[in-house]
Formats: C-alpha cells, sequence, structure tokens
C-alpha cells in the first residue's frame, strides 16, 4: 500500500511537471523516477525478506537519517526527543553530564565538556571516544540514542567507558548527573580586567553580555582596564546572537555575509553605532573547541581590528544551519549556506588563526592531545577557496615565552595559563592606553592602585 501511494504521488508530479519543462528537465525527472523505484524495490525487499520484521516507521527514518548523513555532519532529522534537546540547549536546562558529543562512524565523541560540569570536572576531553554507557556497547547507535542515555535525573549515577588517543587501554569513569544550567554568559575580575565567559549562543547571550559589562564596571566602580572575551570550547549557536555579540563591541561595519546555494543568495549583516565597551582594549580566546558561532565574533572583532585574538586555531565550521519545522514536535536541521567573515574569506575547514598563539601550559598533556576540528569530520564541506594553514609549524624550538610546565604553574596558583596570559596582556594594553591619555606634567590626576 505504502509502495502504491508513493508512486502514485511520483507520477502525479511527473505528469504535471512534464509539459511545461524543458527535454533536459523531463530526463532529469525520469532518472529520479528511476532511482525512486530503486528506493521502492529495496524497501520493499528489506520490509518482505529481512531476517526479522521491521516495520515501516523504522524503515522510512533509516531512510531519511541516510540521506541527511549523505550531505555533511550538521544535518540532520530532529524527531520529537532530538527537537525537545534541541530546544533545551538553547533556552533551558537539562540533568546530565554536560558533554557537547558528535557521532563519527558510528561512534560517539566528545567536541568538549560544558565548564563546569560533570563531564569537565572528571577531566573528560575534545577527541575522547565513549564506547559504553554502564558497561553496554553504545557503538553503532544513533547520536539521539547515546544522548538520552547519558541524560537523566540528577543525582543519578553512570560509569562510562572512555577511549582516548594515545592511551593504551580505555578507562571507566563514574559521573554523578547533575543540572546543566545553560547560561550564555558568565563573568568575573582579575586585576581590574572584565573576564566575560560566553558559554553558548542562545537567545539570551546579547543581553547577558551587556549585562555582564554594566556588572564588571559597576563591581569595579570605574571602567576596568580592558576585557576579555572567553569564548573557548563555545560550540556556537544561534547566528543572530553571533552578530548581536559582535555588535556589542563594535562601532560600524560588516560583521558577517551568508552565502546560499545561487549567486545571488547573500545576506549580509552589520554593526550598529555605539561601542559598549568604549573602546576599551579586548583579547578574544578561542581554542579547537570555539565553532561556528564563535568564529563569526572571533573573525569580526580581528578583522575590525578590534580584539587581539589569543589562543589556539578554532574549529573551522563555516556553515549555517537552518531550523525547518516539520510538525509541532519535529524538524529538520538543514545546511542553507555558507558564512562568510567581514573579509570575504570561510573559515570552512581552516578555522581562525589567533593573532597571538597561546598554548594551554597548564594542561600537562596539550602537546599530544588530539585536536576534533570540522577538518576531521567526514563528509565535512569542502572549502574549496581555501588557503593553505598559516598556522606556525613547530620547528622543535621552544618558545621562550611559554616554557613553564604545567607543575610550575600550579605552584603559582596559576591554574589556567591562557587566561592568565591573556588577564596580563589586558592589563599592560590598558595600562599603556591610560599612561598615553594622561594629562601633561604639572597636571592633576587622581591615582589608581
Amino acid at each position: 500500500m505504502a509502495s502504491n501511494l508513493l508512486r502514485a504521488l511520483g507520477l502525479v508530479s511527473a505528469i504535471a511537471i512534464i509539459p511545461a519543462a524543458t527535454a533536459a528537465f523531463a530526463s532529469a525527472e525520469a532518472d529520479s523516477m528511476r532511482e525512486f523505484d530503486e528506493f521502492m524495490n529495496v524497501f520493499n525487499r528489506v520490509r518482505a525478506d529481512y531476517v526479522e520484521k521491521v516495520d515501516d516507521k523504522t524503515l522510512l527514518r533509516g531512510a531519511i537519517d541516510g540521506m541527511l548523513a549523505s550531505l555533511d555532519p550538521h544535518s540532520s532529522y530532529l524527531d520529537e526527543k532530538g527537537y525537545e534537546s534541541l530546544m533545551t540547549t538553547t533556552e533551558g536546562e537539562y540533568g546530565g553530564l554536560g558533554l557537547n558529543v558528535t557521532l563519527e562512524d558510528g561512534a560517539v565523541k566528545v567536541v568538549a565538556p560544558i565548564e563546569d560540569s560533570p563531564g569537565f570536572k572528571a577531566g573528560l576531553k575534545a577527541g575522547d571516544y565513549i564506547t559504553h554507557l554502564n558497561g553496554k556497547l553504545i557503538y553503532g547507535g544513533t547520536l539521539d540514542e547515546a544522548v538520552d542515555q547519558m541524560r537523566g535525573p540528577a543525582g543519578t549515577t553512570i560509569k562510562i567507558t572512555v577511549v582516548r588517543p594515545g592511551r593504551d587501554k580505555p578507562f571507566d569513569v563514574t559521573l554523578t548527573r547533575a543540572i546543566i544550567e545553560l547560561p550564555a554568559v558568565k563573568w568575573e575580575v582579575k586585576d581590574r580586567v572584565g573576564i566575560i565567559n560566553v558559554n553558548n549562543f542562545s537567545r539570551t547571550t546579547t543581553q547577558e553580555t551587556l549585562a555582564a559589562i554594566a556588572a564588571i564596571d559597576k563591581s569595579l566602580g570605574a571602567p576596568p582596564l580592558g576585557y576579555i572575551v572567553d569564548l573557548r570550547s563555545n560550540p556556537g549557536g544561534l547566528l543572530d546572537q553571533a552578530v548581536g555579540l559582535s555588535d556589542v563591541f563594535l562601532e560600524r561595519g560588516e560583521v558577517v555575509s551568508q552565502r546560499g546555494r545561487q549567486k545571488n543568495d547573500i545576506e549580509r549583516y552589520y554593526a550598529e553605532p555605539g561601542d559598549s565597551a568604549r573602546g576599551l582594549p579586548i583579547v578574544v580566546l578561542v581554542d579547537a573547541g570555539s565553532a561556528s558561532a564563535a568564529e563569526i565574533v572571533a573573525a569580526a572583532l580581528q578583522e575590525h581590528h578590534r580584539a587581539v585574538v589569543m589562543g589556539e586555531r578554532t574549529f573551522g565550521k563555516g556553515s549555517v544551519q537552518t531550523l525547518l519545522p516539520l510538525s509541532k514536535d519535529t524538524a529538520l536541521r538543514l545546511t542553507t549556506a555558507r558564512y562568510y567573515t567581514p573579509s570575504g574569506r570561510s573559515v570552512q575547514e581552516g578555522g581562525i588563526t589567533p593573532d597571538i598563539e597561546v598554548p594551554q601550559l597548564s594542561d600537562p598533556d596539550y602537546k599530544s592531545r588530539p585536536r576534533l576540528r570540522e577538518a576531521d569530520l567526514r563528509r565535512h564541506l569542502i572549502n574549496e577557496a581555501k588557503v593553505e594553514d598559516s598556522v606556525v609549524q613547530d620547528d622543535g624550538k621552544p618558545d621562550p615565552r611559554f616554557t613553564a610546565t604545567a607543575e610550575e604553574l600550579k605552584k603559582k596558583g596559576i591554574e589556567d595559563y591562557q587566561l592568565h596570559y591573556a588577564v596580563q596582556t589586558i592589563a599592560r594594553l590598558g595600562r599603556t592606553a591610560t599612561a598615553a591619555a594622561a594629562p601633561a606634567a604639572g597636571g592633576s590626576k587622581a591615582g589608581t592602585r
């Protein structure tokens, strides 16, 4: 019955189109019909002859998943659970482990742990593979199934088995699920430097950043020496919030453009007048986990010479996914465009190269730890205009700035070297700017300590 209905619909479509179509278009339609017939032949054979009975819904869902997986790593079908999960990560909170994961060749791979989550505190790292949950092999399943098992009521425990490249054997970690709150922005002050930690690009990211700037000023009773915008391990999120966050620090100019399939399918986004940071120095911290919307912000501030980008080369995701609702609780997440930086450059595959590369010396395994990036994902979009990677290659000679060991830094109380270096950089830039703005000798100026 399903076969007859689908074929009838296809024939009706063909009859309606062919009279007005060119010969080439009609030929393409005929080819499509032959492929569709082949699909229905396979569908009916599997349904009739597979060793176990399989319902039509399972077969059709598998066909949809396979179709989208053949396109790129970021297009997918969201059923009720997947749609709810997406809404949760952009708007709410959930009980779980706080891991951003992807599926690679049937294996669940950690992209980045969420800061202060159970996974983060247990030392899980980007590039780790999760093979078992409570002793049960999860290889070969879907990503939604794995995520659903990792989530659960706060206070409950789960044992995960981890395969880490560079380690001889897998190891087990028992984690206690917690409520994973998803505040888009957190802030603090160190040495009169305002630190704005942007964890994701949800619907409130821009407003929370503006509130953080106001709170930093209020806590100091005066403007800070400058700001650090920490985008490390930020997997991205909403495009309009990436534009909004960039606009917080830019006075004018293009932030990003997105370009679809057609040559004239271009949208450009611009900053509006007004720099909420009042021209104070800015350092943007990035790493291999900084992706998509985070890369839009880093590139915009870098190319407008508004900030110094510091850390490691970013993930390299230069594509835009549009959420296309199919029903009230299902949707299609489809790659519909590529985005380009203000200079017209695509970061797809290559990512953003920092102005100052700073290794995370406080991580004792930083040299050997594998970095997962867009170019490592199967079927990633190819950047045909990709420029050869400009990251300076290691010539074996130690950089005299970065020779301290993790143990030495720990003794000095430095647990996050990249952040420490950024704070020092802002302090130098801020004090230089203050000195340059000081009145000439003989004038009066209140001292600052």
